[in-house]
């Protein structure tokens, strides 16, 4: 496939520099990125109740990395199930919407990595008392959605901590169905990534108290064809750019994510 060069120049109104990168001859004779995205995982990424506009980290990193790069994001909605199909077969260049870098992922994407995330629990502050310690959590019910690697890590965790005394895991339809079925008491606890807790718990104040560390290490990346190798360059070196001018600890302290920062991008760290 040719290629062409992005020279340096002034790209929108925001008057930011672009980066001298490499990038597909498709995507700068278009002048846009097509990134697939999944608007229902806040805060990474959601529609704004008062506008039903795109809104969240996701999105703003996303944007920004467009005009370092000098092209436009041209956001396309898509389902979660619909994430490595879309990257096989060519419909988007990248998917940016909290995607987990898993080594199992790799021979159909490469990922960019953004930030350090992980699973954990947590339960109804009303019942805090309860559960002093994660250990607490055996023997009682836990809920996760069921499309994400959360049920294997919980058996993992239940199997090493628990003993006998297993976790009982309870599948939901996504994060949102797993606070529905806490708040019912259809479960006793709940798990989702913990860069998305502070930003519920806001939403919802007194609602939730977190238990115990993440359950896992891992890391949220951007997802790329795997034969893109300028492509993962140009949004590799997009990132480190954003990371040095400060672009990235701003939109980490707005979505209440800095501890969720990594200091450099990496490509395929997950595990």
């Amino acid at each position: 496939m040719k290629r062409l060069f992005v020279a340096a120049a002034l790209f929108g109104a925001m008057g930011v520099q672009a980066l001298a990168v490499e990038l597909p001859a498709e995507i700068v004779k278009r002048g846009s990125i097509k990134v697939g995205i999944v608007p229902n995982y806040p805060p990474m990424e959601f529609r704004d109740p008062a506008t039903n506009a795109l809104s969240g980290f996701d999105v703003e990193l996303g944007e920004a990395i467009g005009r370092k790069l000098g092209v436009k994001i041209e956001w396309q909605e898509t389902s979660f199930a619909e994430f490595m199909p879309s990257i096989a077969t060519g419909r988007v260049d990248a998917i940016l919407s909290g995607f987990t870098d898993y080594a199992s992922r790799h021979e159909t994407a490469t990922f960019v990595d953004y930030l350090r995330s992980g699973p954990r629990f947590f339960v109804q502050q009303s019942r805090a008392a309860e559960f002093k310690d994660a250990a607490a959590l055996c023997g009682k019910k836990a809920g996760a959605s069921r499309r994400t690697m959360f049920p294997a890590q919980i058996a993992a965790w239940s199997e090493k901590n628990c003993g006998g005394n297993a976790i009982v895991f309870v599948g939901t339809d996504g994060s949102a169905d797993a606070r529905t079925q806490l708040k019912q008491g259809r479960i006793d606890a709940a798990v989702q990534g913990d860069e998305t807790l502070p930003y519920i718990m806001d939403q919802e104040p007194g609602a939730y108290v977190p238990i115990g560390q993440t359950l896992a290490q891992q890391f949220t990346g951007i997802a790329l064809p795997v034969k893109e190798k300028a492509l993962h360059q140009a949004m590799l070196e997009a990132v480190d750019a954003l990371i040095a001018d400060g672009t990235y600890r701003t939109l980490l302290a707005k979505w209440k994510l800095s501890d969720n920062a990594i200091e450099k991008a990496t490509i395929n760290a997950g595990q």
